[in-house]
């Protein structure tokens, strides 16, 4: 039967692009929107520039409520072997090693952003070829980097429990930047009596187990992956991660 040229053919209809906005709110109570919309738009500036002020923030917060010199040496204490050669040095060479490593806690807290900047890249192109040839995936490096950042903006929920109970005056004698507040179940053990299950159990949080799943959601979103592979591609690598973070506490603690 033959068509009318007269009638216009409808068209598909495409979704309208979300503001930045819409976006910052939607990746919490409506994420599949803005993973689905980072195929057409891969802006990353907004959620980074936001993480990127909230850390500085809780460092700077972190600084005037608990002190750079506090927070290494709670970090030493997390670290026995470490800890104990520290403790056989002279004194004089003792207080040079830990004015050292105040300084390189001072220094690393406040170049954070730029080290998450690397952190993102680097995980976007571990997805990126674990999806191309183990799932066979045609996706974007820039798209899953933006997906990275999005999904990391979770983590700022963390942070500004962090600076909320350094602000209410949470105890300095067990404070640390990786383990600010209790969000896991490693956060109530003594990491000096166990570091490995300490280091493994702080992995466990419930932030990071958020954004896991977000991050596999959103591959699902920008690519034709389907869910189960998604959530076995993240979490795959995260379990991977998690063992060989607890065996080299276990080498090195």
């Amino acid at each position: 039967m033959a068509t009318n040229p007269s009638v216009p053919v409808a068209q598909p209809s495409q979704p309208t692009p979300l503001s930045e906005g819409q976006r910052l709110l939607d990746t919490f109570f409506a994420p599949r929107k803005v993973f689905t919309d980072l195929r057409n738009n891969a802006s990353w500036w907004a959620p980074f520039i936001i993480i990127a002020i909230f850390s500085m923030l809780f460092v700077y917060v972190a600084d005037q409520k608990v002190g750079f010199r506090k927070i290494a040496e709670n970090q030493m204490r997390a670290q026995p072997k470490q800890a104990d050669r520290m403790e056989q040095m002279p004194a004089d060479q003792r207080e040079k090693v830990m004015r050292q490593q105040v300084t390189w806690t001072r220094n690393i807290s406040y170049a954070f952003p730029v080290i998450m900047l690397l952190w993102f890249a680097i995980v976007a192109g571990v997805l990126l070829a674990t999806l191309k040839f183990g799932a066979g995936a045609e996706v974007r490096f820039k798209t899953l980097f933006a997906l990275v950042i999005y999904t990391s903006l979770v983590g700022l929920l963390k942070t500004v429990l962090a600076i909320v109970s350094l602000v209410a005056g949470v105890a300095s004698d067990g404070f640390t930047f990786q383990n600010p507040v209790a969000t896991n179940p490693g956060y109530f053990l003594d990491p000096a009596a166990s570091p490995v299950l300490y280091g493994f159990l702080t992995k466990i949080d419930v932030f990071t187990i958020w954004t896991l799943a977000l991050a596999a959601i959103g591959i699902t979103c920008i690519s034709k992956v389907k869910t189960g592979t998604a959530f076995a591609i993240v979490f795959g690598w995260f379990a991977f991660l998690a063992v060989c973070g607890a065996g080299l506490t276990a080498i090195f603690s």
